[in-house]
C-alpha cells in the first residue's frame, strides 16, 4: 500500500510499505477513508533532522474496518471508524478518568511500529478501545466534519472546557488555524457570549466569524492586548485559549485574559520556560490546556454534528489524493491552504 514518509524538513515522500495486518488479539487492520494533516505536523515539517529510515506519518483518519483481532468486540468488519490521535485501551485507571492521552496502554500512530494515518490502510492497537463505530456509510456528506473529531475539534473543545468556558462568557482564541477556529465553535457551541479571535488571514478570520466569533483582532503583542481589552471595558476575556505555541503567543494571551481567568494551552509548544510571574500570581490567573484526549469527547460532540447542528469539516478547503501528500504538506507550510484533506 501506498502511506507518507518524512525523512527530514521539507521532504515528506509518498512510497509503497508493506500492508498492515493483525499481530495482537486487540489489533484491527482499517482501510483509510479520509485522512488529513495536521498543522502540528508542520513543526516536523520545517525542522526534522535528516534522517534514512523516516517516520510515518498522519494521525487523523476515518476509515473502516477489514479485520479484526479476536479479542475485539463491539465491531465489525465493514463499519465505519472514527480514530482519535493517540489509540487507548478506554480501560486503564487514567481512561476512566477522562485522560485517554495518558492512557497505561496507549501510544501514538507513526511511531516505531505503528502505521500512520496518511495511507491506504491502518493497524490499529487496542482497537477496541480506540475506535468510535459511526453510524454512517463511507460516501456520508459528513464525512469531513466527522474527521475533525480524531483531532481538530476535539482539541478545540478542550481548550475551552479547560479554561472554564460557560454560558455567557468572553472568550479569546489567538491563532486563526484550524485548531483556533475549532475553538471559537466549540466556545460558541457552549455558550460563549464574546468571542474575540485574533488572526491576520481574512479568509480564515471570515471562517471564524460564521462560527461564531463575534470581534477580530488583527494586531499582535502589545497591540493585539490593547485591542482586546478595549474591547472588554479594560478587563480581557474570562477565557484565552492559545492554539499557536509560542512563547510570543503565550504572553499574547496571558496579557489578554481577565483577572480570575484562564489560559488555556492548545498550540504544540515551540518554548520551555512559561513567563509567569509575580503579575500573574496576583491577578489569579490559571495556565492550563494540554494535549485533547479526544477519545474522551467524541461520543459528547458526535450527536451536535450528526444532527448538523456544527459543521467543523468547513476547516478543510483543500480535498487530495495520497499521491498528492507532499503538495499538501507545501500548500499548508505556504499558508495557502488550512487544512487539507486527503482522500485515499
Amino acid at each position: 500500500m501506498k502511506a507518507a514518509i518524512m525523512y527530514g524538513a521539507g521532504d515528506v515522500r509518498v512510497e509503497d510499505v508493506p500492508d498492515p495486518a493483525l499481530r495482537e488479539p486487540t489489533d484491527a487492520v482499517v482501510r483509510v477513508v479520509r485522512s488529513c494533516i495536521c498543522g502540528s505536523d508542520l513543526w516536523p515539517y520545517a525542522s526534522m533532522p535528516a534522517t534514512e529510515r523516516g517516520r510515518r506519518m498522519g494521525h487523523e483518519f476515518l476509515g473502516v474496518v477489514e479485520e479484526l483481532g479476536t479479542e475485539v468486540s463491539g465491531l465489525k468488519a465493514g463499519d465505519v471508524v472514527v480514530a482519535p490521535f493517540l489509540w487507548a485501551d478506554n480501560t486503564c485507571d487514567f481512561c476512566r478518568e477522562g485522560l485517554h492521552s495518558s492512557c497505561r496502554h496507549g501510544g501514538g500512530w507513526g511511531s516505531p511500529g505503528v502505521d500512520g494515518g496518511q495511507g491506504e490502510a491502518v493497524r490499529v492497537p487496542q482497537a477496541q478501545g480506540t475506535l468510535v463505530k459511526l453510524p454512517v456509510g463511507e460516501d456520508s456528506a459528513l464525512l469531513a466534519s466527522l474527521l475533525t473529531l480524531s483531532d481538530v475539534f476535539c482539541t478545540g473543545h478542550h481548550g475551552v472546557v479547560t479554561a472554564r468556558v460557560q454560558q455567557g462568557h468572553s472568550v479569546t482564541v489567538v491563532g486563526d488555524g484550524a485548531v483556533g477556529l475549532s475553538a471559537v465553535l466549540a466556545a460558541k457551541r457552549l455558550g460563549a457570549e464574546q468571542i474575540i479571535l485574533m488572526g491576520r488571514h481574512t479568509d480564515r478570520t471570515d471562517l471564524g466569524r460564521g462560527f461564531g466569533a463575534t470581534d477580530v483582532v488583527t494586531e499582535r503583542g502589545d497591540e493585539g492586548v490593547e485591542k482586546v481589552r478595549a474591547l472588554t471595558g479594560g478587563d480581557g476575556t474570562h477565557a484565552v485559549i492559545e492554539c499557536v505555541g509560542t512563547e510570543d503567543s503565550l504572553v499574547t494571551a496571558l496579557g489578554a485574559v481577565r483577572d480570575g481567568g484562564a489560559v488555556s494551552r492548545l498550540g504544540v509548544s515551540q518554548y520551555t520556560s512559561v513567563p509567569m510571574g509575580f503579575d500573574t500570581l496576583l491577578r489569579n490567573v490559571t495556565l492550563t490546556g494540554g494535549v485533547a484526549p479526544a477519545r474522551a469527547y467524541i461520543e459528547e460532540l458526535l450527536p451536535d454534528v450528526l444532527d448538523g447542528k456544527i459543521e467543523p469539516g468547513k476547516v478543510f478547503d483543500r480535498e487530495i489524493g495520497v499521491d498528492d501528500v507532499p503538495d499538501g504538506y507545501r500548500a499548508m507550510a505556504d499558508r495557502t491552504a488550512l487544512k487539507v484533506m486527503i482522500a485515499p
